[in-house]
Parts: structure tokens; sequence; C-alpha cells
């Protein structure tokens, strides 16, 4: 129970007493109505067993009076029990999502490539969902069916054992049925959490690719992906019920056996003599009030095992281990060295085997080779979206693990050739660069990487919304407010993955305007894929299979008659071709 309480909590169970605490109040105060009654029924058979004593009205209107009053205690145990529940579920949750989001973010992206993609967004917004739920309505119902029949045991054992023992006899029979049909529902709740990624994932794939969808006239019953991932979703419901719904039945029957038990041991001994009527009836109202939360709790132990399962996986990301460093970057233009670096996405397979090379400050280096030989790896090892699996990477003097990867960032600007913009306004997807930046700060990048221009002629200009990934402006405009974010970020390495590559001739001179201007007075490290627009590069790296297989300046390389400068003519021919008829 106690890891159980430890990972439905987040690692902090502490935050669960208050909640713990109110509820073993109102479950107290539920259980007084019952011994005041007693009190009461005893008063009037006192009157009729002994006739000369006479009915002690003055007690009865007391008892009921109390009684009348105990209404607002128990109002306010409960009103205690419902604020610090709902509380701690709500702001669990919420403090929660926010601290696992910014643990996934200081994660490598290694971690993203091992998950699928509907698996994340349903730990945050469905486990958590389940969890949240679980604080707000299973778990105070679970301490108070824990803590009150161990109260009510130790009261009651003092009135009559016999009667005691007999009333929790089965308890323990209930409680070993479902601890050992235990691993039973872990591996049915796994399934169904892992059926219900799978769906959410292929749901996800569906809508995002919806136009290859219709475009291939794959929509419909012919996208059978969807279709299976869904009945396996149902499949695996419908086992979760079948197979524990009777196991738990069988758990509340043998549990609320204790009463029936408790009944015919009470009537024989009432009978036999040994046993006061008062006696027997405090057990009964006292066993009604007891057996009430843990038959709840049975009836929702599935439930319960199930979130059990979700708090698991979300406490196995927040114990994914972030990457290493806490360092800033010393130099104000570092030199980048890469040092028999060895990097693969899959350890058993290198991308990149033994590189070897050193990027001045303030000069421009163009990184060249045929597709998968490890261009976007470097530039992504350089930002440390992943860390290497030998030798060293440096940045200046420091070893780039010992910097941590936030400071590291802010002296890198990056420039992806798929540009992804928030849903929110173009002035808020430009400050993102600098989050500060005033409106004229922005408006001033925005000028220098020529996208100012396109942005004033929107219906509300800056304010102007976006779609989600920019779905609203054009490949070219979407790529100048990138530059326009890297420009205000004004860092001192820039990283460009080819930024012009799809881009038709007009908005290519708009682009390439713009990253001249960022570019200035910068350790530019750029990936190309059409050579003519590097021959002013200070450095050419040419990779071939993840090896440093040639590196010099353009005329140096073209003179080699190596790799370089068979993909140079190789281009020079490729310009002249056109369609035949």
């Amino acid at each position: 129970m106690k890891n159980y309480l430890y990972n439905i909590s987040g690692g902090s169970p502490r935050s669960l007493w208050p909640s713990a605490i109110a509820a073993i109040l109102d479950g107290i105060a539920k259980i007084i109505p019952a011994a005041l009654l007693v009190d009461l029924f005893n008063t009037i058979y006192v009157s009729f067993a002994h006739p000369e004593i006479g009915l002690n009205t003055n007690r009865m209107w007391v008892v009921c009076l109390i009684l009348f009053a105990w209404l607002l205690v128990e109002y306010a145990a409960y009103a205690s029990l419902y604020d610090k529940t709902y509380l701690a579920a709500y702001s669990l949750s919420a403090t929660g999502r926010l601290k696992l989001a910014e643990h996934i973010r200081h994660l490598s992206l290694g971690f993203f490539g091992k998950r699928d993609p509907g698996d994340l967004t349903n730990l945050i917004l469905s486990d958590y969902g389940q969890v949240e739920h679980t604080i707000s309505h299973n778990v105070p119902q679970l301490i108070s069916a824990v803590v009150l029949p161990i109260m009510a045991l130790t009261g009651l054992i003092w009135l009559d054992f016999r009667m005691a023992l007999v009333m929790f006899i089965a308890v323990p029979l209930g409680v070993l049925l479902l601890w050992l049909t235990d691993t039973i529902q872990a591996r049915l709740s796994e399934n169904h959490v892992q059926a219900k990624n799978e769906a959410a994932s292929r749901l996800q794939e569906y809508l995002t690719g919806i136009r290859e969808i219709k475009a291939h006239n794959m929509s419909g019953k012919r996208f059978e992906r969807l279709r299976l991932s869904f009945d396996r979703l149902k499949q695996a419901s419908i086992r979760l019920e079948a197979i524990m719904g009777p196991m738990i039945m069988g758990a509340m029957l043998l549990t609320r056996s204790g009463m029936t038990l408790m009944i015919w041991t009470g009537s024989y001994l009432l009978v036999g003599g040994s046993l006061s009527l008062p006696v027997f009836l405090l057990f009964l109202l006292v066993g009604t009030k007891i057996f009430e939360p843990l038959t709840i709790v049975l009836m929702n132990y599935g439930e319960m095992r199930y979130s059990a399962y979700s708090a698991q996986r979300i406490m196995d990301v927040q114990q994914e281990q972030t990457m290493e460093g806490s360092a800033d970057v010393t130099a104000a233009h570092p030199s980048i060295i890469f040092d028999q670096v060895t990097f693969g996405y899959e350890a058993q397979t290198p991308v990149l085997s033994g590189v070897s090379f050193t990027i001045k400050p303030k000069t421009i280096t163009a990184l060249v080779g045929a597709s998968g030989s490890g261009k976007s790896t470097v530039t992504r090892l350089i930002a440390r979206f992943w860390d290497i699996q030998a030798g060293t990477i440096y940045i200046g003097d420091q070893s780039i693990r010992t910097i941590a990867p936030e400071k590291l960032l802010q002296h890198i600007s990056i420039v992806f050739q798929d540009v992804y913009l928030f849903q929110d306004t173009i002035g808020n997807n430009i400050r993102i660069g600098k989050m500060d930046a005033t409106q004229a700060e922005i408006e001033a990048a925005a000028k220098r990487a020529c996208c100012h221009d396109f942005i004033s002629g929107l219906p509300q200009g800056y304010n102007t919304p976006v779609g989600e990934g920019g779905s609203t402006l054009s490949g070219g405009e979407k790529q100048r407010i990138s530059i326009a974010r890297a420009l205000l970020k004004n860092a001192s390495i820039i990283l460009l993955d080819e930024a012009t590559a799809s881009l038709d001739p007009e908005n290519e001179a708009a682009v390439q305007q713009a990253i001249n201007a960022l570019v200035a007075d910068k350790t530019v490290i750029l990936i190309a894929h059409r050579l003519k627009t590097i021959q002013n590069a200070d450095n050419i790296i040419v990779l071939d299979q993840g090896r440093l297989v040639e590196e010099g300046t353009h005329d140096k390389l073209l003179n080699g008659q190596g790799i370089y400068s068979r993909l140079w003519h190789l281009q020079q021919q490729a310009e002249g071709w056109q369609v035949k008829t």
C-alpha cells in the first residue's frame, strides 16, 4: 500500500495526509450516530424490561437533540473531506502534469524515438486523469476501509470478542482472493493501456496523414490499421471486465459474509442468553457502517489496480535519467571540436564512426554528403539533442557533457528545413527567440528576415493567428519567421539545415537574403544539398557512411577528385536537365 500511495501521489505521499485524516474523521462521524441509536433503543428497552423504572424521556430528548446536532458535524466532516480530496487530486494532477512535461523537456531526443507518439499524450492526459479520479474518489474510501475496521475491531472486541471475531473473520479471505489474482489484474491493465495507446497512435496517424489517405483512396474501411487498433482495444476492455468482474464479486461476497455469520452467531448467543439485545443491535448498526466502505473499495478494486499501473507508468518516465551537466558556456564565441566521435541512434548501429574535426569561431562550415551520411546527426549532436557513445565534443575548452543543455542552447540558434510554428500569433511565434522582446525588437528582427512586409499586409499584422504547425502560411513565409526567431535570439552559433532546399526561386532569394543577415559575425554550421550555395564557405566537411572522408575549401576539394568533386559535377549536369516530350 505504501508503494501504491507513493506512485499515486507522484512521489509525495504526504500531500495525501490532509485528505486521509479527513476521510478517517468522516468515517468516525458516520459511526457515532449508530452508538447514539443503540443508546436510544436501550432506553426504550429498559423501560419495557423494567416497568418500575419507567421511560427516561429526558435521556431520549437529549439523544435526539445530539443526533440532530450531529448532522452538522457530519456535514462539516464530509465538506472537509470533499474539499481536501478534490484539492489534493486537482493540485497533484496539475502540478504533476507540468512537472512531467518539464522533465520530458530535459530528456534526450532518443527517449522520444523509443515511444509511440500517442503514448506520451495518453500518459500526460489519460493516465493523469485516471490518477486524478483515484485520488478524489478511491483513496479516501481505501483509507476509511483500512482504518475504520481496525478501529471498530479494537473497540468491539471489548464488548464481545466472539461477535467481533466472527464479524471480521471473512475479511482476510476476501483480501487473499484479490492478492492471488493481483498478477492477472496487472497483466490485464497493462494490455488494456497498451491497446489504448496503440489506438491513440493510429488515430493520430490517421488524422495527420488524412491527405495521403485520401490521395491513395485508403479512407473508410480500407484503412485497416485504425480499425484493427480499435478492435484490439475493444477486446482488451472486454477481457479486463469479464475476467476481473467475477473475482471482485467473489471477494465482495466473502467479505460481506462476515455480516451474515455475525447475525447468525448473535442470534444464537442472544437466544442462549449470553448476549444482550442492545449489544447485538450495536454490532448490527456498526457492522453496516463498517462494511459499506469495504464493499465500495472492493467494487472499485479493478479501477484502483488500473490506476496503479497508470501511476507506475508516470513514475517510470519521471525516473528517466536527464542529461548531465550544470556549467555554462564560458567563451563568447567558442570553437567546436569533434574528437573521435562515435554515435548511433541505436547503440549497435553507428551513424558516425570516429569523426574528428574543428570548427573555428566566426567561420562558416558546410556539411556535405549523401543522404544518411550523418550530416543532420552532426548538427543535432552540437545542439546536444543526444549524447554520444564514444569520443568527446568540446565547446571551446569544455566537454559538452559538462554543460547544461539549456545553457548550451542559449548560445545556439537553429533553422530547420521543416519549420514548426505554434498555434499562436505570428508575433508570439517570433518572440520564442527572446521571450521578453519588445514589439519594436520583433519588428526589427522581422525586417532583417525579410518578412515584415508580408506580415504587415495580413489583416491583423503581427497579431494574425497561424494554424498549428503554421498551416496557414507558405513554406517560404514560415522559413523567414524561423529566421526572424534566430535573429531575435542573437546566438553566437547558428545551425542551418538547408533552409532553401524546397523553396521556389522567389522565396529562395528572400530567405537567402535573410540568412545572410543572420550569419554575419557568427559561427555557422550548415547542411548543404546544393553545393553552389557553399562555394565561399571557410571549410567544407564531406561525410560518407558516417565517416569524415574529405575536408577543405571548395577549390581544394574540387581539385581533389574525390566525393565532393563528383557531387559537384553531377549537380552541374543536373542543372541542364529538362523533361523530354
